[in-house]
């Protein structure tokens, strides 16, 4: 018999908590009941926690999103992403393509224009994560 640890992270995300902890997570489904029962599971690691997750796109982004409590480190592993950031006023744009990466940092909206299939890898302090349409 076989032992095989693997998962993908695209269905089955981890949270990576505090004493060095990594915590496969349930299957994801893309609801916000899913985020919903995250963070209870995950409360008592605060805003050090981290998401772990990696999701494709083949269109652009419905809302902007935006995390107050850390950093966001987005790499792109396939395609092209045109990340969209909130900074005051002034909205600032960068392309990423497979292996270029960017920090969404904590309290700015961001969003992303899809113009092909592609794959991103998001590592995210996801405590007290807004959502807004776009």
């Amino acid at each position: 018999m076989s032992y095989d640890p693997t998962f993908h992270l695209a269905t089955n995300p981890v949270h990576l908590g505090l004493g060095a902890r990594v915590v496969p997570q349930e299957t994801f489904a893309g609801s916000p009941d899913w985020y919903e029962r995250y963070g209870v599971r995950h409360a008592a690691d605060g805003a050090e926690g981290r998401l772990v997750s990696m999701h494709s796109f083949d269109e652009s982004w419905t809302s902007w999103e935006m995390h107050p409590h850390g950093e966001e480190l987005v790499v792109c592993t396939d395609g092209a992403i045109t990340l969209h950031q909130q900074l005051g006023g002034e909205i600032r744009s960068v392309t990423l393509t497979a292996g270029r990466a960017v920090v969404n940092p904590p309290g700015v909206w961001h969003t992303a224009d899809i113009t092909g299939p592609a794959t991103a890898l998001f590592i995210t302090a996801g405590l007290g994560t807004e959502v807004r349409p776009r």
